[in-house]
């Protein structure tokens, strides 16, 4: 589904249904909401009648059961909004957890093809803060409402026990609170929230890109003006948030105003219509009950933040897939890994020239070819195809006589083992950054496929050995030790095809030759696909194939 699709539903309504899995956890939040606000009322209510009915000195036995009540309303209001606390929290993290699982599922399809037009600041911000943002659904959008609703019905019932006009009084000035002041806060700020979102996102993007970049940018003093840009996108944050106090306090002052002026009024009106005891019951009554009114307003300033953050999340996600999974999949080959690459024909994009026109390659099972050409001639355009990130418009790819499009991802993937010249290692010990290839694996089958790599040498000079931190991307390790360390993690997926796209790049001679040789003899006996510029590989090791790009 494109980003454009007409037939994509509201924003609004996507995030509905993310919240309708949680919709009997969320109906007991609300309960106990109402629940715990009646309980506040009927406190203020109770506390009110029992001053005024002591007040006239009647002796204790005109006070009845209402001491009891006090006590009773007063350990209820607590106990309550414990319990909705709980619940209401409860819903907002099951909620951010699902966010967070769902968002995954639906990227990890997309990935890589459809990540280009982002760049990684600004996937962090859509992934981490927008997806944190919409934690706020529940409880700042979407309860607040329901419970305003649920509260003003319940208080006219009451106050019409005790008079109707002043049941109409209450509630009237209790609706014009919960939906004029709203409405004015909205439409006051109805731009800040989503450029609040917009800013802050601009700003992790580029707090993201400076960290990444502050090598280069200090080599070459690009750095101040970095950090001017960012200073200047802090200072648009800060404006937005101090507009978006400013209308909050105007919001405070408002609802206060209105409170008061419905006590007012509710009181002139019970004056004469009631008894006396009951003056201060009606009056504290009101106050009590727009406690479901005040935070509606909350509601409308954050409407705007949920859902342009919402947006930002679904855009990403709109898009199909370049390839989906086979609706009918064969199994992997388990002992035929002959590969057959038949007159493919592959460009990135329509109005893009093709990067392979009428490409074929046969490979037996344990033969090596080699592909040879300049930076941009399309070698690492295979690993794209072989591994099924990208569409080939035409040809046919195949294992073992299986067409390549009717095998599950996870298989084709499980097959292939890619070493490239750009070795992303995590912030995390060589260990960990050895076994993604494998999670099962032991720690010993870790350090036999280090041995093979030979870099195990190395890493046990480390004072923490296969524990060191290896820092972001790598960079506690030299290019070549990278190296192997993707080489350990290639032979430790055991994978019967090798596809090595320019993996002695950034590598000084002696250092690649020695990666190289490491390669190879690790890779005996397997299909080995090399893509190289390197015109001195090809008299060093023995290929079966050789194609000039």
């Amino acid at each position: 589904m494109q980003a454009n699709d007409p037939m994509q539903p509201p924003v609004w309504r996507q995030l509905l249904q993310l919240l309708r899995p949680f919709s009997k956890r969320i109906a007991i939040a609300l309960l106990l909401s109402v629940v715990t606000i009646g309980s506040s009322i009927a406190l203020m209510m109770t506390s009110a009648w029992l001053i005024s009915t002591a007040a006239l000195q009647l002796g204790i036995t005109s006070l009845g059961v209402a001491p009891t009540g006090v006590r009773m309303f007063g350990i209820s209001r607590a106990v309550f909004r414990y319990l909705e606390r709980l619940a209401s929290h409860d819903v907002t993290f099951r909620l951010l957890a699902r966010l967070r699982v769902w968002f995954y599922e639906r990227i990890e399809p997309l990935s890589p093809a459809q990540f280009e037009a982002f760049s990684s600041g600004d996937l962090m911000a859509r992934v981490v803060t927008d997806i944190e943002e919409l934690q706020n659904l529940y409880i700042r959008v979407v309860a607040p409402p329901i419970v305003a609703v649920l509260v003003t019905i319940s208080v006219g019932f009451v106050f019409a026990l005790l008079d109707p006009l002043i049941a109409l009084i209450a509630v009237s000035f209790m609706l014009v609170a919960g939906t004029l002041l709203p409405y004015m806060v909205w439409w006051i700020g109805k731009h800040i929230g989503r450029h609040l979102v917009a800013v802050r996102a601009t700003m992790n993007q580029q707090l993201v890109d400076t960290i990444q970049g502050l090598p280069d940018s200090l080599a070459y003093g690009y750095a101040q003006s970095q950090l001017s840009a960012l200073q200047s996108t802090n200072a648009q944050v800060s404006e937005r948030e101090r507009q978006e106090s400013r209308l909050e306090s105007l919001h405070t002052g408002l609802s206060v105003l209105m409170t008061n002026l419905a006590m007012f009024c509710v009181l002139v009106a019970a004056i004469g219509r009631v008894e006396g005891v009951f003056l201060a019951v009606v009056a504290l009554g009101t106050i009590a009950a727009f406690e479901a009114i005040t935070p509606l307003a909350l509601a409308a300033q954050h409407l705007d933040k949920e859902l342009t953050a919402a947006s930002r999340v679904f855009e990403m996600i709109a898009n199909a897939p370049v390839i989906e999974e086979p609706e009918t999949t064969v199994s992997a080959p388990l002992t035929d890994y002959s590969l057959s690459i038949q007159n493919v024909s592959f460009r990135y994009g329509d109005a893009d020239p093709y990067i392979y026109e009428d490409f074929s390659l046969d490979l037996a099972y344990g033969q090596r070819a080699a592909i040879v050409g300049e930076s941009g001639s399309g070698k690492s355009s295979l690993v794209n195809i072989l591994l099924r990130f990208w569409p080939y418009q035409a040809g046919d790819v195949s294992l073992g006589g299986v067409d390549l499009k009717s095998l599950p991802h996870e298989d084709i993937r499980r097959i292939f083992g890619v070493m490239t010249q750009r070795v992303h290692l995590f912030n995390t010990t060589i260990m960990e950054n050895i076994r993604i290839a494998n999670k099962p694996a032991s720690d010993d089958a870790i350090i036999e496929a280090a041995k093979a790599a030979r870099v195990h040498d190395f890493i046990m000079s480390l004072p923490e050995g296969y524990d060191t931190y290896v820092g972001e991307n790598g960079v506690a390790l030299s290019g070549g030790e990278r190296q192997r360390v993707a080489l350990a993690r290639i032979l430790l997926k055991d994978a019967p095809i090798w596809v090595l796209d320019e993996i002695t790049a950034n590598l000084d001679p002696i250092t690649a030759n020695e990666v190289m040789a490491s390669v190879m003899q690790a890779a005996e006996g397997r299909t080995i696909i090399l893509m190289t510029h390197h015109l001195a590989f090809l008299k060093t090791f023995q290929f079966d194939a050789i194609i000039e790009l």
